[in-house]
């Protein structure tokens, strides 16, 4: 059984921390970029990439094989090379890279995941039946379809789910909490939203608590053992959660929309609408029930050295709160694990205290 995901996270980060060399900048300000073989010990393959994507690479690597850290890794001494199974992965790493660049002109069209498909072992039989992989969304090259709304219709109607413009605007802060549901183990989870772009949640576990949070120019997370700054990517992916008014800003955010046909989601078919072109915005995929207009999922890809690392959230239980419908469930979907938030109160135009959004310095 695999681990808890939240503190399959945490170690993640713990990680992390550990194996950095040495920096004492301050959370609130990003340090210069380094590479992975300046910030991080024993690193043979992927010296230079910036040093910010390779914790994001080694969680493609435990996705596409379904494994977690200590596959490769000795536990707590992760520059160790005592195991058989690092110096394959090295290896498995290099012809990847090499297929790619001569074949693909560099272009990440091969990856982990295209042989492992979940599995520590390459899969090299053709699935049948239910058990046969369905094609791997693609996020370029997509054509719309003439049978289907266009994007503004979609999106209008979202905008009219959840109550319109004017009742989204009028709402300046919310305050959520419920419980987080990770793996069968349940937690208390507090959630702070000020307009336009803040986001701090709050999750107690056993000793301490573990924040993500997001103000609008940095991010962080914090657990008992240390603090993790996030890297621009993952700030830009939290700048997304955060945004308070994202039914009314969407067409801000991105410049190119591309119906496509969606598939059943909880019993409800769905139209999904592609963004691309936001700039530092990752590209997104969005998913509307096709009666309520409402949003029901969302998939986002972070970039990694290796290939495209997807982050899925589903959202259901929509309510109204103060003339707007918000979603009073959510689950967060990553290779390798998941959770569930479900809100059971919900306060809107409340003051926030200002203090939650200020970084802690690095523990």
């Amino acid at each position: 059984m695999k681990k808890n995901f939240c503190f399959s996270a945490c170690l993640i980060l713990i990680v992390a921390l550990v194996l950095r060399t040495g920096s004492t900048a301050d959370a609130r300000f990003p340090e210069e970029q380094k590479t992975a073989a300046q910030q991080f010990k024993n690193i043979q393959v992927l010296k230079d990439i910036p040093a910010d994507q390779l914790i994001p690479t080694m969680q493609f690597i435990a996705g596409s094989l379904g494994v977690e850290c200590e596959f490769c890794h000795v536990e707590h001494q992760m520059d160790k090379d005592d195991k058989k199974e690092k110096k394959t992965a090295r290896k498995m790493m290099a012809m990847e890279l090499a297929i790619n660049k001569d074949n693909f002109d560099g272009n990440l069209n091969v990856t982990c995941y295209t042989c492992h498909r979940g599995t520590a072992h390459p899969v090299s039989i053709p699935l049948l039946g239910a058990d046969a992989p369905k094609p791997a969304p693609h996020l370029h090259g997509e054509e719309g379809h003439a049978a289907l709304p266009a994007a503004d219709e979609l999106l209008n109607k979202y905008l009219g789910a959840v109550g319109g413009a004017d009742a989204l605007s009028k709402i300046h802060t919310r305050v959520q909490k419920g419980t987080l549901d990770a793996m069968g183990h349940k937690s208390e989870i507090e959630v702070y939203s000020e307009a336009p772009e803040k986001r701090v949640s709050i999750s107690k576990i056993p000793n301490g608590s573990s924040v993500t949070a997001f103000n609008g120019e940095v991010g962080w997370l914090t657990i008992p053992n240390g603090v993790h700054r996030m890297t621009a990517q993952e700030r830009e992916a939290a700048r997304i959660d955060a945004e308070l008014y994202f039914p009314l800003r969407v067409r801000e955010m991105y410049k190119q929309f591309r119906v496509l046909p969606g598939e059943p989601i909880n019993g409800h078919d769905t139209y999904l609408i592609s963004a691309t072109g936001g700039d530092v915005h990752p590209a997104l995929r969005l998913y509307f029930d096709q009666q309520t207009g409402l949003l029901v999922r969302q998939i986002r890809y972070a970039e990694t050295a290796l290939g495209r690392l997807p982050t899925q959230l589903d959202y259901a239980d929509y309510k109204d709160a103060d003339g707007v419908k918000i979603p009073y469930q959510w689950t967060l979907w990553r290779p390798g694990g998941s959770f569930t938030i479900r809100i059971a109160d919900v306060q809107q135009n409340v003051p926030i205290d200002e203090k939650l959004f200020v970084p802690p310095a690095d523990k």
